[in-house]
């Protein structure tokens, strides 16, 4: 049996690299050899306290850019080895309303690489049929580096989310957080036009990272009220969209109530299962006209945009990714991830 090097997390904040069995090629899908793979958000959320999706011990990494090296007898995709691919993990069941309506980012019975099949944090994947249907997985164009593919996950999720607050030409954009989510979101309303684009987080060295991205200017909401400060940016009028990627309840109160009228009011990250009802004051929905949305996934159109805004240089990478870890060095940056001082990290086997 042939062993590989991978991720195993067999408890909350119990996790090292050991030697495992390398995945098979699966009839209907494809073997690749894992270049790079980043370490989302998500998964740090499951190596503090687990997930749902996951039974430890298992393998997770979800954002990956990988080589093929074997091709199942029954794959129907085009891919042939040597092929240098970015995964998309998701895999959508096709059969559900919203898959028949083309929205794929809310399929009901939506699958992910890293929780229903072993992750990209090893030297190989196998890649089901499942999450080769549906047109996730995009060819790395000549000259991009591994480890900038790897995170086309991430921005997928961020195109989806302005593609749906219609993020436009001469609109004033506030982000409340300013993790690697929040300088996506920066360097995405730019790309779409936006006039002014103002960052909110509690968290100062964040905010300075955050400042590489460009952003019009910067609020520490833990030294002034960002309600106010956002009033007096906009002479009182408020923003057009605000992006709540952060999972503090507080900040998505804030949101509808610097929200200028018929303002929209994106729902990006997820909140704490004990506290996920903040107290909006539901008359300033009513009486400003504010449309309030919740986005979290993507679909196959968004991760083809993704790549292109890679290739475009219009998402910085290079400043996004600021730490390339080898997969030996896994726990090491995973705990330096899981304390804050690490923009995106990904991780090359």
């Amino acid at each position: 049996m042939s062993l590989m090097k991978a991720v195993v997390v067999e408890a909350p904040l119990k996790f090292s690299v050991q030697q495992v069995p390398k995945p098979a090629l699966p009839v209907d899908g494809i073997l690749v050899k894992v270049e790079a793979c980043g370490l989302c958000g998500s998964d740090l959320r499951t190596l503090r306290s687990g997930h749902r999706h996951i039974t430890f011990p298992w393998t997770i990494g979800h954002e990956l850019c990988a080589m093929v090296v074997e091709k199942g007898d029954a794959c129907t995709g085009s891919w042939r080895v040597g092929d240098r691919l970015a995964i998309g993990p998701l895999a959508y069941c096709g059969e559900c309303d919203f898959c028949k309506d083309g929205r794929y980012e809310l399929c009901e019975n939506q699958r992910e690489l890293g929780q229903h099949w072993p992750g990209g944090l090893a030297e190989y994947a196998a890649i089901p049929a499942a999450c080769i249907a549906h047109g996730n997985i995009q060819r790395v164009p000549d000259g991009m580096e591994s480890v900038h593919a790897a995170v086309i996950e991430p921005i997928s999720s961020c195109v989806n989310a302005q593609e749906k607050a219609n993020v436009s030409l001469g609109d004033t954009v506030v982000i409340f957080g300013s993790g690697p989510i929040g300088c996506i979101h920066i360097a995405l309303a730019k790309a779409r036009g936006a006039f002014r684009v103002f960052v909110i987080d509690i968290d100062e060295s964040r905010l300075r990272m955050a400042a590489a991205f460009g952003p019009d200017g910067v609020i520490d909401a833990s030294q002034s009220n960002p309600v106010e400060a956002i009033g007096v940016l906009t002479g009182g009028k408020g923003a057009d969209v605000v992006i709540v990627a952060t999972p503090a309840p507080v900040a998505t109160v804030q949101a509808v109530e610097m929200a200028r009228k018929g303002g929209r009011i994106v729902q990006f990250g997820g909140m704490p299962q004990h506290d996920s009802k903040p107290g909006i004051d539901m008359n300033l929905v009513h009486y400003r006209g504010l449309t309030i949305i919740g986005t979290s996934t993507f679909g196959p159109k968004h991760n083809m945009t993704a790549l292109r805004l890679i290739e475009a240089g219009l998402i910085p990478v290079k400043k996004l990714v600021t730490h390339v870890f080898s997969l030996d060095d896994f726990v090491e940056g995973a705990n330096l991830a899981l304390a804050g001082k690490v923009l995106k990290g990904v991780f090359i086997p």
